[in-house]
């Protein structure tokens, strides 16, 4: 029988949650890399037991870690066992180097509006290649978009991003100027997605030599004109692996939708009791079938009402439904972060989802019922999921 594998990066650690295919029973192990904050964790669809772990601290930085063993081992690629003064791990993994040869760049806007340097602060997003375990992306803050084709012992920028005119015009948004979503295209090998708070989404048909931005169509009310090449905070972009050209946006303000591979927009909200929010997924089965978890608004970030609740859609958007069967719909105040939901490719497809509270949910059946799979981990930055053999 097939089986799950949910990893799930918290502000304290990491967590391996395992079940069979009836997603009744779990195991769940960690913490991994204890009382540090694990932006994302992500497995190689090459082979599943190639992890990737992006473990870092405001006190002691930024380590990349690796393991071959299904999380059993782990290692920091490219000399985890040098030791710094304070006996942390140091190596070539964790060294993310703007590449100003390439793309003399070294500048954005600030919140006031003045020019800022470039400063690398941490890893939000790792993305292994859909057809080599050895590679592997990297979406950082400031914003940029870092390579590794050797297993993330070493990472070179996609310098063309940052250096291809609009980079002066990006400006942090309320939580940093993060590269927090990568999207592959399964059928184009060249064809990648990102997406900056707060500068927009940007596409590449090259494999990241060149891009440009695809926010025709996007609409921000902090934005004098609403026109603007780049500016919009997007939160996150999902795509189904079986209809690579239709994107899903959950933005500030607005869930929006493509279906021309991002070169124009249009908004589907429908009668969403509310548009603001973090996380967005697609059913693994059924492209039209979307899920997001609204929150009250950009000042408020908890459920409206202190109901927690998925809202699903089966048309492709504006017409939406509130799954609320095992989900609590009384005195619940926390978030679903962007990295914070995802679906497993089990024939009955089952979608997961992790909040601020430290509680991880799963539906074993597309979001009809809901139960917790664990209560009280740290609060939950991202969650992914493996389907295994």
């Amino acid at each position: 029988m097939s089986h799950v594998r949910v990893l799930v990066g918290t502000k304290k650690g990491a967590f391996i949650l395992s079940a069979d295919g009836k997603r009744d029973n779990w195991e769940v192990s960690g913490p991994f890399f204890a009382g540090w904050e694990i932006y994302h964790m992500k497995g190689s669809p090459v082979n599943p037991d190639r992890i990737y772990v992006s473990q870092s601290t405001g006190w002691f930085g930024q380590i990349i870690q690796r393991s071959d063993d299904g999380g059993k081992t782990w290692t920091a690629p490219g000399g985890g066992l040098q030791k710094s003064p304070q006996g942390w791990p140091m190596g070539e993994s964790n060294r993310f180097v703007y590449d100003t040869a390439q793309a003399p760049l070294t500048t954005h806007q600030w919140y006031d509006g003045t020019q800022h340097p470039w400063e690398f602060k941490r890893v939000w997003h790792l993305e292994p290649s859909l057809t080599d375990a050895e590679a592997v992306y990297a979406g950082v803050e400031d914003a940029a978009i870092f390579h590794s084709k050797d297993g993330a012992h070493s990472w070179q920028e996609l310098a063309g991003l940052r250096g291809h005119g609009t980079g002066p015009k990006w400006q942090p948004g309320a939580g940093g100027m993060c590269l927090h979503t990568i999207v592959l295209d399964p059928k184009d090998p060249n064809r990648i997605y990102i997406a900056i708070s707060a500068a927009g989404a940007f596409r590449s048909d090259d494999g990241g030599a060149s891009w440009k931005p695809i926010n025709k169509g996007l609409r921000s009310q902090f934005l004098p004109d609403q026109d603007v090449e780049v500016g919009h905070c997007v939160h996150h972009i999902a795509m189904s692996p079986q209809r690579p050209g239709v994107l899903f946006m959950q933005k500030h303000w607005d869930v929006m939708r493509s279906d021309d591979a991002g070169d124009s927009w249009r908004e589907v909200s429908g009668n969403l009791p509310t548009d603001f929010g973090f996380a967005i997924d697609v059913h693994t089965h059924e492209p039209d079938t979307i899920f997001v978890a609204p929150i009250k608004s950009d000042s408020e970030h908890y459920p409206l009402e202190g109901k927690l609740q998925v809202w699903r859609s089966k048309t492709g958007g504006n017409e939406w439904q509130a799954m609320t069967d095992g989900l609590p719909q009384k005195d619940c105040y926390v978030n679903v972060l962007r990295d914070a939901m995802a679906v497993d490719k089990l024939d009955d497809c089952g979608v997961y989802f992790g909040t601020t509270g430290g509680q991880v949910y799963v539906s074993p059946d597309g979001g009809d019922h809901w139960k917790p799979i664990v209560h009280d981990l740290p609060a939950v930055l991202s969650v992914e999921v493996q389907t295994l053999a």
